[in-house]
């Protein structure tokens, strides 16, 4: 079998790091189990950037690597997947199967765009629309399936007008990406950064405190990136023409009804969803956990005289790799904090306290907007960098929260290369419908990545303070 380049290289780093871990003269002051968990991690990461076996394989194998060890224990492997973030993350699913059944979100959606009177109104009225799914629909890849037929009926009533159309399907997977930030259950990836922040630092992020820290950065994030997809993807000519899209347009090319006063099923679905979001927001004040919350949530829809979806329909929508591969992935953060393996890897940075907090974050955002180049999976980026990043931010005095929060934002940005996230996989091929080029990806990551990672620091720096995480 022959290698490729991006194969092998992976490979010889993996094999030289795990050589070098085996000496026992080198790198003084690591521990035994230090040592096994760094090689694990590098054999991991390295699989992941240079190989096409399943991410979640690679995570349970290396999960396995570790509790075999002895680095972990069994019950600390298996633990994970009890853990209050995946039921959260479950239940949240499960929720989601009963609103989408309803087709309420596509109700909701049509409502909003059908009040745009130019294309600068479309598209910020889109972006308003993709934002509110973050509260509906858990993980990317799931907003991204709920939101592809609103962008086919909008294609079908303007497929006279070509590089709207093409503005369109840029801007829904931009939009879902930056805006997962909003919620705590908008990526796998949030949950493996609480996850670590409550093992790494004892510090505990619930879902309120997630949403007074994420919404405003995914509205500024958004609406950010709506205007740089509007600008690079559309000519002056393109955006002076008036729109007039109606319910009744969007009617006529949508499978799902979007007329009409709410049906029943809708009504219920509606009222459901805004119970869990309120009690999810007011955690502080009922004690409640998020799990608990939508636990309930998720019985009441599933539930044979007031749901919306049956109980084994809902589950089949539960992307039980994804929870496998976080609950894996929750273990090797546990490892690399508790063998001392993170706080190692970053006693050697330079600076330590006297490097200004700016800068630190700085690192951190440059980093881990980076990240997506290499590691496609955002919480693979995630399980690698935040435990890492906490640990650093421990000894340049840095609050562990603001780092933490940092890099998983900053990682939201994945646009570069279609295969760099699903959403934009998922827009970037559709039949008989004209859609973005791999040119077009780069012209607008060309801008938008600085835009977005500018503004995460702005918020780390300057805005979450004032809302109670310092830099400090």
């Amino acid at each position: 079998m022959t290698l490729s380049l991006r194969q092998a290289v992976p490979l010889v780093v993996a094999l030289s790091v795990c050589a070098a871990l085996a000496v026992p003269g080198n790198f003084q002051g690591l521990g035994g189990d230090a040592r096994v968990t760094l090689a694990v991690f590098a054999v991991a990461t390295c699989a992941w950037i240079g190989t096409p076996i399943d991410d979640t394989y690679i995570a349970l194998g290396a999960g396995l690597a570790l509790a075999a060890t002895g680095v972990i224990s069994s019950e600390t492997l298996f633990g994970t997947l009890g853990d209050e973030t995946v039921w959260l993350l479950i239940c949240a699913f499960v929720l989601a199967a009963a609103v989408s059944r309803t087709g309420l979100a596509a109700r909701a959606a049509a409502f909003l765009v059908s009040g745009a009177r130019s294309v600068r109104q479309l598209t910020h009225l889109t972006t308003a629309a993709l934002v509110v799914t973050a509260f509906a629909i858990p993980a990317t890849s799931g907003r991204a399936a709920l939101a592809l037929p609103v962008f086919l009926a909008l294609a079908r009533v303007l497929r006279d007008r070509r590089r709207l159309v093409v503005m369109l399907a840029l801007l829904f997977p931009t939009v879902i990406l930056l805006s997962a930030v909003a919620t705590l259950i908008g990526a796998g990836a949030h949950l493996i950064t609480v996850s670590v922040l409550w093992e790494s630092a004892g510090e505990h992020v619930g879902f309120a405190q997630w949403l007074l820290l994420g919404l405003p950065l995914a509205v500024a994030s958004s609406h950010l990136a709506a205007e740089a997809v509007l600008l690079t993807t559309t000519r002056r000519e393109d955006r002076r023409g008036p729109v007039r899209i109606t319910i009744e347009d969007i009617q006529h090319h949508s499978e799902s009804t979007v007329t009409g006063p709410l049906s029943q099923p809708e009504a219920r679905a509606a009222l459901l969803l805004c119970t869990v979001v309120a009690l999810w927001c007011s955690e502080p004040v009922h004690g409640v956990s998020p799990a608990l919350v939508a636990l309930i949530g998720a019985v009441v829809a599933a539930s044979p005289a007031l749901g919306t979806v049956g109980l084994k329909d809902a589950l089949k929508t539960v992307p039980w790799s994804l929870l496998l591969f976080m609950a894996a992935t929750m273990a090797m953060g546990v490892a690399l904090s508790a063998s001392g393996a993170a706080k190692w890897l970053v006693s050697g940075l330079p600076g330590g306290e006297a490097v200004p907090p700016w800068a630190f974050l700085a690192a951190v955002v440059l980093l881990s907007t980076g990240a997506h180049l290499l590691l496609q999976s955002r919480s693979a980026r995630s399980s690698v960098l935040v435990p890492l990043v906490v640990a650093a931010a421990a000894g340049a005095g840095v609050n562990p929260v603001s780092a933490a929060l940092a890099s998983t934002a900053a990682a939201g940005f994945c646009h570069t290369l279609p295969a760099s996230a699903k959403p934009v996989a998922l827009f970037a091929d559709i039949p008989d419908t004209p859609t973005y080029t791999p040119r077009d990806l780069l012209r607008l990551s060309a801008v938008l990545a600085p835009l977005t990672a500018a503004l995460v620091l702005l918020f780390a720096v300057a805005v979450w303070p004032l809302l109670g995480v310092s830099v400090r």
